[in-house]
């Protein structure tokens, strides 16, 4: 039988064993997603294809795409970090069984499990945590400015210290998106890369599909799903047919226009998680007629995002007062830019605005399109030339690394609920993300970065946002709760903030949500 025959029958027998089980949902519906209830396997396949809501383009988890969404949904499947968030500012062990910073938090130590294996049966090391963490430095790629000046050492096989040139007391929010390695194999080709983590890759194409089995020597225990599909399907069209039809079983970042085509299907379960996103609008700061701040922040004061947010967002969607959620360390209330046309074109005048140039407001996730059209149409209202440009996922990282751009719109968390992993990694001069540069923010983060007073670096994120804030580095129109979709056989997922869902705990099972 056929790959494509093989998976309909699939598709076919499930529809057929959740069509005796099914169970309205009105509204958003809050079911629990505990591993109670039915028992997996007997004769319901376990076996999930998931539409991603990033494509997934490289599988190297240090790389230059390393904090890109599809390559860290890939990563938490196939490798191990040494901790993971389980809460604001709580975390627990995966390769390290404990740590212990010393008294001024300039020096880590992490104790690594005992008998933990590679899939290649292989043990972890210390050694592959240093090779890991020294590669990532080596390649400076998205993650490297978070471990500026850290050095990691081995000391004995199991264990491993991690020391930086001052405080860091934010180390550990910075790790869970670090993910080991081998020492052996940190330059394979990264189509079929080795790690520790719940499932294996079986089938990688860039872009379209990664297909996973499950790493029957993982150290969490075999997870009950023989088959994982992490598939690309661009247009949210076909994303929601194949959702409805059962050629998917669950995606996630879905649009709020969606909720009434889902709401009435019993076979489906819709959540909200509990939100650390921003909508972020960058605004390139070296390219012409947006190096005043003046400027930039006039463009802002020219969109009605509340009125934007309210149309486009009603359920997902909620004005933004910082940089960063309330949820995370960091967090500072700012005085809200208001939507005041006439002014703006005041000021763009006042500023000498040329007219006949058009902005390109760049962005990837085919979600985004009605936001950027929405934008552009106010801000032609004062005679702004705006271009909405689509890219394909790389060429979007390619050219917003290259500050190929005068406009970036893109949805950003903070990992660890931590400011330091995103207003420190993204905001300093030498990061070189916006074009903007402000010596007295780089010493604001520098400061707040290396104390470990929790108050005290609170204090100083909060002077940090009111410069990025003040100065519009870019517009921060929106906080996000994301949708997540899936078929109630779907059974055992934990909804988590970071739009990087954990498959090792999902089951499929015959009803029940």
């Amino acid at each position: 039988m056929s790959g494509g025959n093989s998976m309909r029958l699939i598709r076919l027998r499930r529809a057929v064993a959740l069509a005796a089980a099914t169970v309205s949902i009105a509204g958003l519906v809050a079911c629990s997603t505990t591993t109670g209830g039915s028992s997996a396997g007997g004769d319901v396949p376990q076996e999930l294809a998931v539409a991603v809501w990033t494509p997934i383009e490289n599988l190297d988890p240090h790389g230059a795409s390393s904090m890109d969404n599809g390559t860290q949904v890939a990563a938490k499947a196939i490798f191990s970090p040494l901790v993971r968030t389980v809460g604001e500012g709580k975390f627990e062990g995966v390769l390290a069984e404990s740590w212990q910073p010393d008294e001024d938090a300039t020096e880590w130590t992490f104790t690594l499990r005992n008998n933990v294996k590679f899939s290649d049966g292989t043990p972890v090391t210390s050694a592959d945590v240093v090779a890991s963490f020294n590669r990532l430095l080596e390649l400076k790629g998205a993650m490297a400015a978070n471990f500026t000046g850290h050095e990691a050492k081995a000391s004995g096989t199991n264990t491993v210290v991690i020391t930086a040139k001052g405080p860091d007391p934010a180390l550990l929010g910075k790790l869970i998106t670090f993910y080991v390695t081998p020492a052996a194999h940190q330059n394979d080709g990264w189509t079929k890369p080795i790690g520790s983590g719940p499932f294996v890759v079986e089938r990688f194409t860039p872009g379209q599909s990664l297909v996973l089995a499950p790493n029957p020597g993982y150290w969490g225990g075999k997870p009950a799903l023989n088959r994982l599909e992490l598939r690309s399907i661009g247009e949210m069209a076909a994303k929601m047919t194949a959702l409805k039809t059962g050629e998917v079983d669950m995606t996630w970042a879905v649009p709020d226009d969606q909720l009434p085509g889902l709401k009435g299907n019993p076979d489906l379960v819709v959540e909200k998680d509990s939100g650390s996103g921003v909508i972020t609008m960058w605004m390139n700061s070296s390219r012409k007629g947006l190096k005043e701040a003046a400027v930039r922040r006039a463009l802002w004061q020219a969109v009605d995002f509340p009125t934007i947010i309210k149309s486009l967002f009603p359920e997902t969607g909620s004005v933004a007062d910082s940089v960063v959620s309330p949820n995370v360390l960091g967090y500072a209330p700012q005085t809200p830019v208001r939507y005041d046309p006439v002014a703006a074109k005041k000021a763009l005048d006042d500023a000498g605005w040329d007219y006949d140039q058009t902005i390109q407001a760049q962005f990837s996730q085919p979600q985004f399109q009605q936001f950027a059209d929405a934008v552009a149409s106010d801000l032609a209202k004062i005679g702004v030339k705006v271009e909405p440009t689509q890219k394909e996922a790389a060429v979007f990282l390619q050219d917003l690394l290259a500050l190929k751009w005068d406009l970036n719109i893109q949805q950003l968390g903070t990992a660890g609920f931590d400011a330091a992993t995103n207003l420190g990694r993204l905001y300093t001069c030498a990061a070189k993300r916006t074009g903007y540069c402000h010596p007295d923010l780089d010493d604001l983060l520098a400061q707040a970065g290396s104390t470990s007073d929790t108050a005290k670096r609170q204090d100083l994120y909060a002077k940090a946002n009111k410069i990025i804030w003040d100065d519009a580095v870019g517009m921060y129109p929106m906080f996000v709760r994301n949708l997540y979709v899936r078929n109630k056989s779907v059974q055992g997922l934990a909804i988590t903030p970071g739009l990087t869902p954990d498959f090792s705990t999902v089951r499929i099972g015959t009803g029940g949500s």
